[in-house]
């Protein structure tokens, strides 16, 4: 799951003294219900939706902290930045092998199931219909060549789709599980400050709206401010954590609901790769990588409210205004 720039599973508490955190929540409230806000995101909307992401931002900025506004928005407490080890992060109910090591299972067994009818449907068509071993010979072939033709040139995006609209259309736990992550991506992204600026949860509507084979169901995001420190050869402490969260927020929320992730390892690998070109050790990788996952597991802890509203809307489709709305009338001061 991933998207065109970041893309792109819960333990409960146990009884062991844990570590003590400061106070961590979000500033925001939905006492006054906006009077400006929903005509303003309206107009973000049309804003996004002819590319004018700058001008989309300048709305949001505005309206951000002001009463009946955007109170959400950029929010988000952070934890104090350290070296956690993983002793810690145990005590937060947090086990890293089962987040930071997604295997998708669901898709893998699907995949494995289909290789296992065609080799099946191919000695059963033999039979049945007398098949000479030539002719079994060159459909084999041609299958072989129409493999190679979509890993090469569409990098496996032919298989991709087809298995992630089977997964979708016959695996209710797969279909879920997108969407959580998704609204995962979404809702971290908003609390630090990164405003979305489209979704699509699964390779088919992701099709549909880019056109390209080589697009997976993810969440974009207005990021223009992130690509250009990252052009300039530098990238603040301040962007790099909420990047940070924001990768890991999918792999996080699947965690938090099903006890593993099996989803975003490209978002992990993407991670991974921006702190090697930043040059970070192995032991500042780290760091930066338990940070940002005890961050985001806390914060998606305190709202997991949100989210589940936020992904109810996105899997109806919701623009990303509305989406947003949604996470403002539900976060509210008694979540502070």
């Amino acid at each position: 799951m991933g998207s065109n720039t970041l893309m792109h599973h819960y333990v409960g508490f146990s009884y062991h003294p844990k570590l003590r955190i400061p106070a961590f929540g979000i500033a925001c409230s939905s006492e006054v219900v906006g009077v400006s806000r929903r005509p303003v995101l309206e107009q973000m909307d049309e804003k996004l939706s002819k590319g004018d992401e700058r001008d989309a931002l300048i709305l949001v900025k505005d309206l951000r902290g002001k009463p009946g506004g955007l109170r959400c928005f950029g929010a988000a407490r952070q934890v104090p930045q350290r070296l956690y080890t993983l002793d810690e992060l145990k005590l937060n109910g947090i086990e890293t092998s089962s987040l930071l090591s997604p295997v998708d299972a669901t898709l893998g067994s699907i995949e494995r199931n289909l290789q296992l009818t065609a080799v099946l449907g191919g000695v059963s068509a033999w039979n049945v219909f007398g098949f000479r071993p030539q002719l079994v010979f060159y459909l084999s072939l041609g299958l072989l060549f129409l493999w190679t033709l979509d890993s090469v040139s569409f990098n496996g995006g032919v298989s991709s789709l087809v298995l992630d609209t089977i997964g979708h259309t016959f695996s209710q736990k797969y279909h879920n599980r997108v969407i959580q992550h998704e609204a995962g991506h979404f809702l971290v992204a908003y609390l630090m400050g990164i405003l979305p600026r489209g979704y699509t949860l699964s390779s088919l509507e992701a099709l549909n709206k880019e056109g390209s084979l080589n697009v997976q169901a993810g969440t974009a995001f207005v990021d223009f401010e992130f690509l250009e420190e990252v052009n300039g050869g530098k990238v603040s402490a301040t962007m790099l954590n909420k990047f940070s969260c924001i990768a890991l927020a999918g792999v996080v929320t699947e965690y938090l609901l099903y006890g593993h992730a099996e989803g975003g390892l490209a978002d992990i690998n993407k991670l991974d790769m921006l702190l090697q070109s930043l040059g970070f050790t192995q032991k500042k990788a780290d760091s930066q990588v338990r940070w940002s996952v005890l961050n985001t597991v806390l914060m998606l802890r305190r709202h997991d409210e949100a989210r589940a509203k936020l992904a109810g809307a996105m899997s109806s489709g919701k623009s990303v205004g509305f989406c947003i709305q949604t996470i403002e009338d539900t976060i509210g001061d008694a979540d502070v």
